[in-house]
């Protein structure tokens, strides 16, 4: 695995350092490096690989936003969580490769119309101004779907982010609880791909080499994130999860 062509090894070196960048950053933005990942590597190793060096992006992610996770969210999404982690793992046992990818898409398109149909009815409500409360049908729904898809391909960030900006989440807040999320989660996801047989070798050496530039990223990202406003930040990651989940149905 580590022969790889050098075109590929430049798709992956970019998509460690977009991991870093949508950890501090941009959270729907991990999906392009799904798709890099995806398209250089076997899908389901290409979920094993992409693990490792998520969690590295975990670090700096915790560093920078831990105090401004809302933990009742947390709470209130970790049963549906748990249920979505378990349902996708036996889907990752038994599915193949391009069925995984197009239930992903659908999934994802789905959430964004829900969401976008969502924000206008609350705009045509004069409810905008202050954060839409998650009842428990939403976060049972969001929560499983994120459970499911970030089991089977580490694509949870857009269905997390869709239900952040579904109930209207400050960009800090958003990035804080986002952070403890997917830190929490991502240790949870380790035990259940090394069952499978996925950690070897070459994937450990793969990801020692492309860890910097998550470092990288992530440094980069902190930067970024100061100078975005809540609008600007909204749309870069509706585009961002629309692009993926149209990649990953063609």
């Amino acid at each position: 695995m580590i022969e790889l062509a050098p075109l590929a090894w430049a798709a992956l070196g970019l998509a460690a350092v977009t991991i870093g960048i949508s950890k501090t950053a941009l959270p729907g933005g991990s999906i392009l490096a799904i798709a890099l990942f995806a398209t250089v590597l076997p899908a389901r190793t290409s979920t094993a690989a992409m693990l490792l060096l998520l969690i590295v992006g975990d670090v700096f992610a915790l560093i920078t936003y831990r105090r401004h996770a809302h933990w009742p969210t947390l709470l209130r999404l970790a049963p549906a969580v748990l249920a979505g982690l378990l349902a996708g793992f036996a889907f990752l046992a038994i599915a193949g490769d391009g069925i995984v990818r197009r239930a992903i898409g659908v999934i994802l398109l789905a959430m964004i119309a829900i969401t976008l149909w969502r924000r206008w009815r609350q705009n045509r409500a004069a409810d905008a101004v202050t954060p839409a409360p998650g009842g428990i049908v939403l976060s049972g729904v969001y929560g499983t779907l994120g459970g499911f898809t970030t089991m089977v391909a580490n694509a949870g960030g857009p269905v997390m982010s869709m239900y952040f900006l579904a109930t209207r989440t400050p960009v800090q807040v958003f990035l804080g609880t986002s952070a403890w999320f997917f830190a929490i989660i991502n240790l949870v996801k380790i035990p259940f791909l090394a069952g499978l047989g996925l950690f070897d070798g070459h994937v450990l050496l793969m990801d020692a080499v492309l860890a910097p530039l998550v470092v990288l990223g992530a440094l980069g990202g902190i930067r970024l994130a100061r100078r975005m406003n809540q609008v600007l930040f909204d749309r870069i990651v509706i585009v961002l999860t629309i692009a993926g989940a149209v990649y990953l149905l063609v």
